[in-house]
């Protein structure tokens, strides 16, 4: 198993309207990213084979996609279908073929698959109660300096919170918590135990009873983390992104704030939106000087019992950068108590 073995999310489906390209980066392959003639999305290596031109600043002519350099026409599987210089004289052969990706379209997001032949026919991960009734979605795309793995350790990482996020979410109280970690199948599963409140500025709205929450964080391979806060009926709050490894210290998070609380749904987007954003602010500046260190000292990290959520999700991450299949490593579980 491959990290290009996986779907990957390259725009939300709004924004690849009908005669838009896209350009985007995954893995460090170079894709232009359209819709065909029947409105299907398609993803090319951003590359014209004639001469270097860059598709993704061409344009899109009945569903195929025309180098701005000289005009070679392409169509969704990147056979060339038009030479505007040959005119009558051009043939279609099978030589003048670029390279094409395998694409799909679920939850509003437009996903490509950069291998051909995976070695196994995983689906792409499918967003909790994306479009359900009852529930909004507020969905956020913010570009990070740092790796997939940096960047899903601290989007399930509860310590870092009091000091990258003091007030806003939550605050230094000491208070403490227990947290049983699982790793099963590719996956890691945190649940924690003792939380009742400590959220931050909307405490009062999120929870103001202060009851206990059920709360869970898990990463599942090879990107995704989905964060749950349950605080009772039709108060559940969902964050779940998506981070796409567009280089090695480079990675487009698409985020997504899924929420039910009822009569409140009219009004909370906006909020959510602006809350959620202000927190990604300061994890954008906080792990792009994490990135900063790590390209000068390296990433020998020293771990304590806390950080055994990073250390799962890490060994999942170094199996597939091994081409192992994570879900051959055995089941763990551990519980730690830590304060915050």
């Amino acid at each position: 198993m491959k990290t290009e073995d996986f779907w990957y999310v390259v725009a939300e489906s709004r924004e690849l309207e009908p005669g838009v390209v896209l350009a985007r980066k995954v893995l460090g392959e170079w894709l232009a990213v359209f819709r065909d003639d029947r409105g299907k999305p398609a993803a090319l290596r951003d590359r014209c084979m004639h001469r270097a031109g860059r598709l993704s600043k061409g344009t899109v002519a009945d569903g195929c996609l025309r180098c701005p350099y000289h005009g070679w026409t392409y169509d969704r599987d990147a056979q060339v279908v038009a030479v505007p210089a040959e005119r009558e004289n051009f043939q279609q052969t099978k030589g003048r073929r670029g390279q094409s990706f395998a694409t799909m379209e679920q939850d509003g997001f437009v996903y490509v698959r950069l291998s051909a032949e995976p070695a196994v026919e995983l689906p792409p991960f499918k967003m909790p109660h994306y479009g359900e009734a009852g529930f909004k979605t507020v969905r956020l795309q913010n570009r990070f300096r740092n790796n997939v793995t940096n960047c899903a350790e601290n989007f399930i990482d509860i310590p870092h919170t009091v000091f990258v996020h003091p007030g806003i979410f939550r605050k230094p109280r000491g208070q403490e918590l227990t947290a049983k970690v699982v790793r099963t199948q590719g996956q890691v599963h945190a649940e924690y135990l003792g939380e009742t409140s400590n959220l931050g500025w909307f405490s009062w709205f999120l929870n103001p009873k202060s009851k206990a929450i059920k709360h869970t964080d898990s990463f599942y391979m090879p990107n995704v983390t989905s964060v749950t806060y349950e605080f009772g009926p039709r108060r559940i709050f969902v964050i779940t992104s998506q981070s796409v490894p567009a280089a090695d210290d480079e990675t487009l998070v698409y985020t997504d704030l899924t929420f039910d609380y009822g009569f409140f749904n009219f009004i909370a987007p906006l909020l959510v939106r602006w809350q959620s954003q202000k927190v990604i602010d300061q994890d954008l500046v906080a792990l792009a000087s994490q990135m900063e260190v790590i390209e000068k000292y390296g990433s020998d990290f020293s771990n304590t019992a806390v950080d055994v959520i990073h250390v799962f999700v890490e060994s999942i991450r170094t199996a597939l950068s091994e081409d192992q299949d994570p879900r051959a490593l055995p089941d763990r579980e551990v519980t730690v108590r830590f304060y915050v």
